[in-house]
């Protein structure tokens, strides 16, 4: 029990994917002008990639492997990914317009989001059963939300702010970025 909470604290907070592995940068960059948007696109990765981490755990222990296609694991990863993608925005379409809306272009892109490709990719490269896969990939998920919500934070207390104009817009959210970046890193020092 201790591990399988180790590895969604690790996947969130201490290799947390945006801020430490720099994976899934378009998307933290882009959606987190608006808090509504980063908290629904966070929701929408969390599904996508807990699903995505269990349905290609499933798939490799159970077809990849046996049939030694080791080797099309990232294709088969990457059609699961978009097919979960699509039904994530078909879902959004219908019952929530705005939502979809307002994520845009960045909502069809989960399925390029190399932090969900990469979930995957390490939980094959960790050797993780189904359990832990789909521990790493929910733990994952969260520390993206959490980078992704924190940051549009601070995003709309810096609209506030009267800044030099060099600063103002792609500057200052890169600064802001980096300075969360540093702030996860003194997460790898957790020890249980």
């Amino acid at each position: 029990m201790k591990s399988l909470i180790l590895i969604m604290i690790s996947g969130a907070l201490i290799n947390n994917v945006v801020l430490n592995q720099f994976l899934g940068i378009c998307s933290f960059l882009g959606v987190s002008k608006q808090m509504k948007a980063s908290a629904s696109l966070g929701g929408a990765v969390i599904f996508v990639m807990t699903i995505a981490s269990a349905v290609a755990s499933l798939l490799y222990d159970f077809v990849l492997k046996p049939l030694d296609l080791d080797y099309m694991k990232t294709i088969v990863f990457i059609l699961v990914i978009a097919a979960l993608v699509q039904i994530v925005e078909m879902f959004l379409k219908k019952t929530a317009p705005a939502i979809h809306k307002a994520l845009g272009i960045y909502l069809p892109l989960i399925t390029t989001n190399c932090a969900v490709l990469g979930v995957a990719l390490t939980n094959v490269q960790n050797s993780y059963n189904f359990l832990e896969s789909v521990l790493a990939g929910f733990g994952t998920a969260l520390g993206f939300t959490l980078a992704i919500v924190l940051l549009a934070g601070i995003r709309s207390r810096i609209n506030e702010e009267d800044l030099p104009r060099p600063l103002r817009g792609a500057p200052i959210v890169m600064i802001s970025a980096t300075l969360m970046s540093i702030a996860f890193m003194g997460f790898a020092g957790l020890s249980f």
